[in-house]
């Protein structure tokens, strides 16, 4: 595991996105979970494509799996306790998050920033939970501004995700359940003319549209 720090970090990110790829195709041989994608055309590819920042509905692990398989290199904001984890938090090392310390009120801003910044210009696309954390299917939480000021730093626009994989992968559950996720990319908003306010109410009023309209998996 420590030999693979010396990888350049795109490479090395590519190896641990293929891990989480062969989790995807266990967890449907394993326990019959099969997903769907729709608005992949809204996510932009091709030559003179430049970084974006996604945003993304999080009530499950599923979609932090399955984010890897339609995206260039992303790197997760994530609190830096993740690393801590044996065997997950290595892993999740090779992948070059940007952690955060939640204990560091307004400095942690300062951190996503400073790190989105060095990620962006390594290549990477960056990835932000608006909602902080994993919250059960069905419910929402306030989302925050910390992905819409950082789009707005960057001069980036914004591609926003929602899902229903919480209802089969649920959050704080051991269980799962068979079914077929649907995750659904919207078209990228602009973060021109806009103040990180009114940008995050943009992104949470698209994705909680979008959730509530994939409704329960069957």
């Amino acid at each position: 595991m420590l030999l693979l720090f010396w990888i350049p970090r795109v490479p090395m990110y590519r190896i641990a996105a293929s891990w989480c790829q062969t989790n995807l195709r266990g967890a449907r041989w394993i326990c019959g979970i099969r997903h769907q994608a729709i608005g992949v055309e809204n996510i932009p590819t091709g030559a003179g494509v430049g970084g974006h920042v996604v945003m993304s509905k999080h009530s499950s692990t599923w979609e932090t799996l399955a984010l890897t398989l339609y995206f260039p290199p992303l790197a997760y904001v994530a609190k830096k306790e993740l690393l801590a984890l044996p065997f997950f938090g290595w892993g999740f090392a090779l992948a070059s998050p940007i952690t955060i310390d939640r204990k560091a009120g307004t400095d942690a801003m300062q951190q996503i920033a400073t790190q989105g910044r060095a990620r962006f210009e390594q290549g990477f696309w960056i990835v932000i939970y608006p909602e902080g954390t994993r919250i059960r299917a069905g419910t929402r939480a306030k989302y925050k501004t910390g992905g819409a000021r950082l789009a707005l730093q960057l001069g980036v626009p914004i591609v926003p995700v929602a899902h229903n994989a919480g209802w089969i992968w649920p959050k704080g559950v051991f269980g799962k359940r068979p079914g077929t996720v649907t995750i659904s990319f919207g078209p990228p908003i602009s973060t021109v003319g806009k103040d990180a306010q009114k940008l995050t109410a943009e992104v949470e009023r698209w994705i909680e549209d979008e959730v509530a309209r994939l409704g329960v998996p069957s």
